[in-house]
């Protein structure tokens, strides 16, 4: 490109090469990277022909230097989760209008999904491709060879089961607040193929995961009236409800937030304190499971009272 003086710089991109940039008229971001920013594109050129809401393409290329670029739309400055922050006012709780914000764009791309089911039916094999990349499943059991075991298999045996006639859809497979702005659904670095309602039914229990870090909590009643949206939007396309297979996303998620969790460097305890808050909250997510079928995240401890009774003795 020949007009690298027109874009400011933004930040280095998370878990890739390359940075982003955003134009001096807050018009257009443009992103470099490799091979794997090249299959972004790809994938989001091919999900906004599906009525995706996702920033449209306009150009792409190869820098002077011989790195990928691509310019897409600016769906805005804000995402949900500045705006939930920016609304703060000594209070932890999420306000309403993020809230709703949230379900509109989550039941826009709920609809476009059901529209375009990628496998109706989805094999065994698909399926398991799905668990092993969303839960980062590999990595886990490498960090914490203690839970491969008969029972963490058995539960994930049973969660596959229940989704054997769940559709398989276009997914982002990291979707939450973060990556949600009033007007679409931004960094789908990690596409794939996902169970119908993956990626839009945790968006506001994954908060818990992170244990108070974000600031901001959501209500019983905002998560109750997040779920009915969805699932007003799944029965208008498919004629079923969606959030009944929130526990089994849930389980799943309880792995993904342990992935890559595990310190190297024995001196950082507070690295070391988070890795054991994240096993706590699997094992709480499991045990709830196998009771239920669900995972309440309300009953998940913060951090700082993890901490508490962490260093009291009270977890392992």
């Amino acid at each position: 490109m020949n007009d690298n003086n027109a874009w400011r710089f933004v930040k280095k991109r998370t878990a890739a090469d390359g940075a982003v940039y955003v134009s001096a008229d807050g018009t257009r971001y443009r992103r470099t990277g490799g091979a794997d920013l090249q299959a972004e594109a790809a994938f989001q050129r091919q999900v906004a022909d599906l009525d995706y809401p996702v920033p449209h393409v306009l150009e792409e290329g190869f820098t002077d230097d011989g790195h990928y670029y691509v310019v897409e739309e600016s769906l805005g400055d804000q995402t949900l989760h500045d705006r939930a922050v920016a609304s703060l006012n000594g209070s932890r709780a999420l306000p309403d209008d993020v809230t709703d914000t949230a379900a509109q764009v989550a039941a826009r791309l709920l609809r476009a999904q059901a529209a375009h089911l990628a496998q109706p039916t989805p094999t065994p094999s698909a399926l398991r491709q799905w668990l092993d990349r969303a839960g980062f499943t590999q990595n886990v059991f490498q960090e914490n060879p203690d839970l491969d075991n008969t029972r963490t298999r058995a539960a994930l045996e049973h969660a596959l089961d229940r989704l054997a006639t769940v559709p398989l859809v276009y997914g982002h497979l990291d979707y939450g607040l973060p990556n949600v702005l009033p007007a679409g659904v931004i960094d789908w670095q990690h596409h794939g193929l996902v169970p119908f309602g993956y990626d839009v039914l945790p968006a506001l229990e994954v908060i818990a995961f992170k244990g108070g870090s974000k600031g901001y909590t959501a209500s019983p009643g905002q998560r109750r009236r997040y779920l009915a949206a969805l699932d007003d939007a799944a029965r208008n396309t498919t004629g079923q409800p969606v959030s009944q297979h929130l526990g089994v996303y849930l389980l799943v998620k309880s792995l993904f937030f342990l992935a890559l969790m595990r310190p190297t460097d024995p001196a950082r305890t507070d690295k070391h304190l988070k890795w054991q808050y994240r096993r706590h909250l699997f094992m709480k997510g499991l045990e709830q499971y196998e009771r239920t079928g669900m995972v309440d995240t309300a009953l998940f401890p913060g951090l700082e009272e993890f901490a508490a009774g962490y260093r009291a003795g009270d977890h392992p």
